[in-house]
């Protein structure tokens, strides 16, 4: 029976009393007509999805269609868990987005609320003060499938909102007057990733065309927090060029990497474990990404301006639009965001605090402390026994994937310092110290048990983990037997296996490296 079949033969009275004998007529009693009326819509709203839901059987055929370049009906992009049921049916040749759409009215709507969260969230923990400069970290996913909500959140905090024509692309950004704002504007120090430098070069343009006004606005600096910085910073820069370029540059606020390169630098430094201080890790996190970018401004080299800006944030952010994937599912989560923090705390000596921006519900977003969510994770999936089970099934994979992401916790404390010791505990516990797991990792995939246990000793050895002796003594045990395991395995391959050595490696012991981070550090010193 087709769908538009179906929905007219099933009467409304029809489907309530299906629901009433699902759920027990007592029970539905109590519903109210408006209560039926939304249950109705909703049950309307997913038959009309069936045929959409159905056609997901096509990928193969259009995989296969691909192979012999025969022609595939487009199709969107995005979340389906964040409602664009546009995506469906898959296995189409989908298109992303128009970059001249975002943010879009609805993102804007969550911008807004985002921006009020966050900054309530630091005045309830600072007697009523409101930060001076937000560190953001924007990643490319947010436009692509949040619609820009990352980017409203950072142009409303300033005190700058967006005007789009009757098409709703984004025409231009304007200045939200203090009286309608109620607050200070709040400057904001943007990190973006080099997919979105790539990929969305006009909202960069837009955020830095949002900081230029409303650092020339005729404002005291108590209540304009982005003129406040600019006009300290060009005290500096007047040193060395006249006052048009000293502005210029002073108003840079979207940073990146090196045009074509991509990474923060930090996540790599400490998985290579090239690094003795959380001094080395910012000099890397500002390394790579102190390239501004803006109008007729494209990866500029400009250590000294973030520098100046890492010495004012009290805030590092990041944000999340669906529990699809987490800050344990790649590296550059602790890189971008924790090597943000870390550089912010090397350079102004003080704490800064971390925050997480979660909108899986559009409706009511949430911000979280950055220690809350990376708990909030690790009981969900790393710590779960249902999640573990269901890596057991994938072996070799499976193994890998659970050594990574202790990896990542490892990288989060290094940068950090948010993970506690009860993490480390039971990690340890969980995959090494367990004889069941730590037999299943030596037949399945001995070298991630090797990097999980090397990890939990370099822990403990940077004094990032204090475990008790006995366990420190019986994580040494595990790890000299798969330690042995291997070498056995390794036996036949020429060289030298290094095993559990921690060779540290870092800037003074590479001319070029050390040579490159010194200009950087003089401007620490000033």
């Amino acid at each position: 029976m087709k769908v538009n079949d179906l929905q007219k033969k099933i009467s409304d009275k029809k489907i309530i009393e299906i629901c009433d004998k699902i759920i027990g007529e007592e029970y539905a009693q109590k519903w109210s007509e408006e209560k039926k009326r939304k249950l109705i819509d909703s049950i309307r709203f997913g038959i009309s999805l069936v045929p959409r839901i159905q056609g997901v059987c096509n990928e193969i055929e259009n995989l296969l269609a691909g192979f012999k370049r025969d022609y595939i009906e487009p199709g969107a992009s995005g979340s389906l868990i964040r409602g664009k049921i546009d995506v469906l049916p898959t296995g189409r040749n989908f298109y992303s987005v128009d970059p001249m759409s975002i943010p879009t009215q609805a993102a804007w709507r969550v911008g807004v609320k985002l921006a009020d969260e966050l900054i309530n969230a630091y005045k309830k923990e600072n007697g009523g003060n409101y930060p001076e400069n937000i560190g953001f970290v924007e990643w490319c996913i947010d436009p692509f499938r949040a619609d820009g909500e990352g980017i409203a959140q950072i142009l409303y905090t300033m005190g700058t909102k967006l005007i789009w024509d009757e098409n709703g692309m984004v025409k231009d950004v304007d200045v939200i007057s203090l009286e309608e704002l109620g607050r200070p504007r709040i400057d904001c120090t943007i990190r973006v990733d080099g997919i979105f430098r790539d990929t969305m070069p006009n909202l960069m343009e837009l955020m830095d065309k949002a900081v230029r006004r409303v650092a020339s606005l005729d404002e005291p600096p108590e209540m304009n927090f982005v003129k406040k910085h600019v006009e300290e910073n060009m005290k500096s820069l007047l040193e060395e060029c006249d006052e048009k370029t000293a502005f210029r540059r002073a108003t840079y606020r979207v940073f990146s990497e090196k045009p074509g390169a991509y990474n923060a630098g930090t996540n790599l430094a400490v998985l290579a474990s090239a690094w003795k201080e959380k001094k080395d890790l910012a000099d890397v996190w500002i390394d790579w990404g102190s390239y501004a970018y803006g109008e007729g401004i494209y990866g500029h080299a400009a250590p000294k301006e973030l520098v100046n800006l890492l010495k004012s944030v009290s805030i590092t952010y990041e944000k999340l639009e669906s529990d699809d994937f987490d800050t344990l599912d790649c590296c550059c989560f602790f890189g971008y965001h924790g090597g943000f923090t870390c550089a912010a705390e090397t350079i102004s000596g003080k704490d800064v605090h971390m925050y997480f921006g979660d909108t899986r519900d559009p409706d009511r977003p949430e911000i979280r402390d950055m220690k809350d969510e990376m708990e909030r994770t690790l009981r969900t999936r790393l710590l779960n026994p249902k999640w573990i089970k269901g890596k057991k099934q994938h072996g070799y994979k499976g193994a890998s994937d659970i050594s990574e992401r202790v990896g990542r916790v490892y990288g989060w404390s290094a940068t950090t310092g948010i993970i506690e010791k009860w993490v480390f505990d039971a990690i340890a516990n969980t995959f090494v110290l367990d004889e069941e797991m730590r037999k299943w990792f030596k037949e399945d995939n001995p070298y991630a048990l090797e990097e999980i246990a090397r990890r939990l000793m370099e822990a403990a050895e940077r004094e990032l983990w204090m475990p008790d002796e006995e366990m420190l003594k019986k994580l040494k045990e595990a790890y000299l037997d798969v330690e042995g395991m291997m070498e056995e395995k390794l036996g036949e391959v020429e060289g030298e296996y290094q095993g559990g050595e921690i060779t540290v490696l870092t800037k003074d012991d590479v001319k070029a490296w050390g040579a490159k981070v010194k200009d950087i550090e003089e401007v620490w010193k000033k």
